[in-house]
């Protein structure tokens, strides 16, 4: 297992390299200024032990030499000091520009992501992986730039100065401080699985965080406000323990190597003291050896901190960059084609598809849709209607077969697979039973399929779909805020912008998925009249549950467990006298 840890780590690590490299100019400069802060940091020992040699004895110092070695260390440090501050500043600039490039590349990847992806994980773990888990990761990176660089030179540095004071002395460090290495090693190697677990915990919380939130309304309407406290202190227990763990393990680096350099310290102390005692060196070299012994010491303390902080930062990196690496959508092919008019064609060709592959539920499903044709699909839930719909939109490629949809500039039909998702996505326009609002202006939530609309055509759209007069009550009419997903309106006033978003772009292919489910009946009805004349002469996918609205379709396919089953308009259905003539008499029985 610890194998297998150093393995990932290894590879998490050359990544976060690769995404530094690209800012190698400031790299440099970290590393100059680190070089510099540490040599002016171990020069001023060596001032200040001059500085007690020149007080030799009471009554015969030298006040003349020990005011211009003061001058000097006066400079000295300030020029660490600005060093230190540049240091600082390119490594800030180094690690948020990093985690920037990252978090872009995260949300990227989501554009791109298949969404079976999305479908199949909650948006709370999505989230904690993109905001909590890249917090964590920068703060461990922002403390190995200042930290690490500035610690590796130290040590280096110290073993320099110390060895042109004094070999022997030198040696007793050296030979106690592998020590100190082995003891922070073997301890980081133990904490990255506890961190790693700690940030998953993490990204389950939030995920219930975010889902109860979402569902706050369901939680209370049905009383379960007692079970969610109950799943959240799971988790937070859960989270509790495995911080616990992780956090008391890396806490012991810090102490077992303050053990280790109290010893390297007192054998400096001893030996120094013995080696001045024969005439060795002199007081001041000797003050100057148990200084440098200090500053040696005190990067192990960092660099073993610093150990425990990257173990954190690279558990967390290694959820982001799982996300980034995610095997994206089956992009467009180098050769796809723009199609801009379509004619409204589309036909389905013995096409299979399910969404886990031991469990099948379209099969062998042949459809041929003429320009222009309301087509009506009803059946029972899970039947496979919104998943015709997902494959329509290319939202999932079918497993075997063929979509294909007629282009009216070239009269041809082209397999959806080989023309490019904007343009196919382009010719349709899509209003669902879910409704979906940005958090901007009412005007930027209708414009969303055509940005360079008049405020003439806006208007039109919102009277065709009957929001012209709920927007002007609103505090600004058109300029009103409104939160994320429309949090303040109405789930019918929700519905109605999403069918002025149809309304304004007026596409060739219309797909209406329960369309008007969420609104009262009179609207209803004013609602299906202006479909009918925006479906005039486009083809039309009408998904629906109430079977009085589609009795106008010209086709109305009945699916049952992912095949067509019945197929007509609403009269040859009926005098059938099949699936579909029981499913419109249960809406439609009468009381005796």
């Amino acid at each position: 297992m610890a194998k297998n840890n150093n393995i990932n780590q290894a590879e998490i690590i050359k990544k976060v390299l690769a995404r530094i490299s690209k800012y190698w100019f400031y790299v440099l400069i970290s590393i100059f200024t680190a070089l510099l802060t540490v040599i002016a940091t171990l020069y001023v020992p060596i001032l200040i032990g001059r500085a007690i040699d020149c007080m030799i004895e009471a009554g015969k110092v030298d006040l003349a030499s020990i005011s211009n070695i003061l001058i000097q260390v006066g400079i000295v440090i300030a020029v660490s000091a600005l060093s230190q501050w540049l240091m600082n500043v390119c490594n800030n600039k180094i690690t948020f520009q990093v985690t920037r490039d990252i978090r872009d590349e995260a949300i990227k990847k989501l554009e791109i992501l298949p969404l079976n992806y999305i479908d199949t994980r909650s948006t709370g773990e999505i989230v904690s992986r993109v905001i909590a888990d890249v917090d964590q990761f920068a703060d461990g990176l922002l403390m190995g730039f200042t930290q690490f660089f500035s610690g590796v030179l130290t040590i280096g540095g110290t073993l320099l100065f110390m060895l042109s004071i004094n070999v022997k002395i030198t040696i007793a460090v050296v030979v106690i401080t592998p020590l100190s290495l082995f003891v922070a090693s073997f301890i980081a190697k133990r904490t990255y699985s506890m961190f790693k677990l700690q940030s998953e915990t993490r990204g389950k919380q939030t995920a219930l965080i975010d889902e109860m939130i979402g569902g706050q309304k369901i939680v209370q309407s049905y009383c379960q406000e007692e079970e969610v406290i109950a799943r959240f202190d799971s988790i937070n227990d859960d989270l509790q323990k495995c911080s616990l763990k992780a956090i008391f393990f890396s806490s012991l680096t810090n102490p077992c190597t303050r053990f280790v350099n109290s010893l390297v310290y007192a054998s400096v102390a001893i030996v120094g003291a013995f080696t001045a005692i024969n005439g060795g060196i002199s007081i001041g070299q000797l003050s100057c050896f148990l200084s440098y012994a200090n500053q040696y010491t005190k990067p192990f303390n960092e660099i073993s901190g610093v150990l425990t902080e990257l173990q954190n930062a690279l558990a967390c990196a290694a959820r982001i960059f799982e996300l980034i690496e995610e095997k994206s959508e089956i992009p467009d092919a180098n050769d796809a084609k723009i199609v801009n008019n379509v004619n409204g064609k589309v036909t389905l060709n013995n096409v299979y598809f399910s969404y886990v592959p031991d469990k099948k539920l379209i099969e062998d499903f042949n459809l041929e849709v003429k320009t222009g044709q309301r087509i009506a699909i009803v059946g029972p839930t899970g039947c496979g209607k919104t998943t015709l719909i997902n494959l329509l939109m290319r939202f999932y490629d079918v497993n075997s077969g063929s979509i294909c949809i007629g282009d009216a500039d070239t009269n041809q039909d082209y397999d959806i697979r080989s023309i490019t998702r904007n343009s196919l996505r382009a010719g349709y326009g899509m209003v669902l039973q879910e409704t979906w609002l940005k958090s901007g202006t009412i005007r930027e939530n209708i414009i969303m399929g055509k940005p360079d609309a008049t405020q003439d055509e806006i208007i039109a759209a919102a009277r065709a779909a009957h929001a012209h007069s709920f927007i002007k009550r609103l505090p600004n009419g058109y300029d009103t805020f409104i939160s994320e997903d429309g949090g303040q309106l109405s789930q019918g006033q929700k519905q109605l912008l999403c069918i002025t978003r149809i309304m304004l772009c007026q596409p060739p292919m219309l797909i209406l998925d329960e369309a008007t489910s969420s609104i009262d009946t009179r609207t209803e009805m004013k609602i299906q009249n202006a479909f009918q004349k925006l479906m005039e002469g486009r083809t039309s996918f009408i998904v629906a549950h109430r079977l009085s609205t589609i009795q106008n379709a010209d086709i109305i396919l009945v699916m049952k467990d992912g095949h067509i089953i019945e197929q007509g308009n609403h009269e040859e259905l009926l005098a059938k006298g099949g699936f579909y003539k029981n499913l419109y008499e249960s809406q439609f029985e009468k009381v005796s």
